[in-house]
C-alpha cells in the first residue's frame, strides 16, 4: 500500500476498479483495511473491501478488494503529512509482500509509493524500495529499471548525490548493470536485445575534451566486456541524443550513469505513463514511477495510470504455471 498518508491508498482503489485488472491477475492488497475505507470516501470507490488474515481467506470477484490488514496505523492519521508512524508501516508492507513473495505465496509485487522522509523517520535508513528489497532477499546485483512507453531506462548508480555517482561508476559495475538489461529483455521475449551505455560526460568526454578521462577508466572496460561475452552494447555515447535514438527505435534500453540522466528522459515522456522495476532480484517487483504526492493526497483526484501499467507489467513478468 506505500504511504498511508500518500496517494497509494486512492490509487489503489481506482486501478482496482478495472474489471481487466481482475481479467489478468488475482490482486491483494497489504496494508491496512481501515485506511482503504477512509480512501473510499475521497475516491468514491464501490469496492467491498474484505479484511483478510491469510492469503487462504482471499476471495475474488470484481467487485471485492482483499486487503491483508496488518492494522499499523491509526485510522485518523494524517493526510498529506510526513510521519514516522506511516513510513515504519510502508516497511512493514512491503517486508510482508517479500516474506510471500520468497515463499511462492504470491506470484509478483506492485508496490504504491513510499516516502522516503517518512521511511527514515520510521527508523528504517534505506534511500528507497529499491535498496530495502535487495536488503530483504538478500541480493548484490541488482538495478533500477524505468519503463515507458518506447524508452527503457536502467541504472548504474541510483539515490546517492552526484558525486557519490561518479566514484560508484566502475567496469566491473557498467558490465553488471548491462548484463542484467541483456537477461531481463531476453525473458521479456526480445532474442537479442540493442543495449546502448550512456556517457558521463557531455559528449560522452569527446575523447577527453571534457571531464578528467570518466569514460576511458570507469564506463569503456565495461562495455568491451559485454561485448567480448556476445551482449550487442553500443557506447559509451552522448546521452544528449542517446535519449531520442532510443524513442525512435535504435536501441531496446539505455544504461544511465546516474539517477537523473535516466529519470529525466523517462518522465518527461509522462508520470502517468512510467513504470519501476526492479531487476536482479529473486522476486518480481514493479511500481509507479511517481511519489506519494502529499500535495494532492486526499482530494481523490491522483491518477492511476501509472499503477494499473505496473500491475500489468508485472503480470506480465510473473512466473506463468502452464
Amino acid at each position: 500500500m506505500g504511504d498511508a498518508a500518500g496517494v497509494g491508498p486512492e490509487i489503489i482503489l481506482k486501478s482496482l476498479a478495472h474489471p481487466e485488472i481482475h481479467e489478468i491477475c488475482r490482486p491483494v492488497v497489504i496494508g491496512d483495511t481501515k485506511i482503504l475505507e477512509r480512501a473510499k470516501s475521497y475516491v468514491g470507490s464501490k469496492l467491498q473491501i474484505r479484511s483478510i488474515q491469510q492469503m487462504e481467506e482471499a476471495n475474488f470477484q470484481n467487485h471485492l478488494l482483499n486487503c491483508l490488514d496488518l492494522d499499523l496505523v491509526p485510522k485518523d492519521l494524517p493526510i498529506g503529512k510526513v510521519s514516522a508512524e506511516a513510513g515504519h508501516a510502508a516497511f512493514l508492507y512491503l517486508k510482508k509482500a517479500v516474506e510471500l513473495a520468497m515463499s511462492k505465496d504470491i506470484d509478483a509485487i506492485c508496490t504504491a509509493p513510499l516516502n522516503k522522509e517518512a521511511l527514515q523517520k520510521g527508523g528504517h535508513l534505506y534511500p528507497g524500495h529499491t535498496e530495502i528489497l535487495a536488503d530483504l532477499t538478500e541480493t548484490k546485483d541488482f538495478s533500477m529499471m524505468l519503463s515507458a512507453p518506447n524508452l527503457k531506462v536502467i541504472h548504474v548508480t541510483t539515490h546517492v548525490g552526484i558525486i557519490d555517482a561518479i566514484n560508484m561508476i566502475n567496469p566491473d559495475r557498467v558490465y553488471d548493470v548491462i548484463k542484467l538489461a541483456d537477461e531481463t529483455l531476453k525473458r521479456s521475449g526480445i532474442k537479442n536485445p540493442k543495449i546502448a551505455v550512456c556517457g558521463i560526460n557531455p559528449h560522452a568526454g569527446e575523447n577527453g575534451l571534457f571531464g578528467y578521462g570518466e569514460e576511458e577508466e570507469k564506463v569503456i572496460p565495461g562495455v568491451q566486456r559485454a561485448q567480448n561475452a556476445g551482449i550487442d552494447a553500443s557506447g559509451p555515447l552522448p546521452a544528449d541524443t542517446l535519449f531520442f535514438r532510443a524513442v525512435r527505435g535504435d536501441f531496446d534500453i539505455v544504461v544511465a550513469m546516474y539517477h537523473d540522466q535516466g529519470h529525466g528522459p523517462v518522465k518527461v515522456l509522462g508520470l502517468d505513463a512510467g513504470v519501476n522495476i526492479t531487476v536482479g532480484l529473486p522476486i518480481i517487483r514493479t511500481s509507479v514511477d511517481h511519489g506519494t504526492a502529499f500535495d494532492i493526497a486526499g482530494k481523490g483526484i491522483a491518477d492511476e495510470k501509472s499503477l494499473t501499467e505496473a500491475i500489468r507489467q508485472a503480470v506480465d513478468l510473473a512466473p506463468k504455471n502452464v
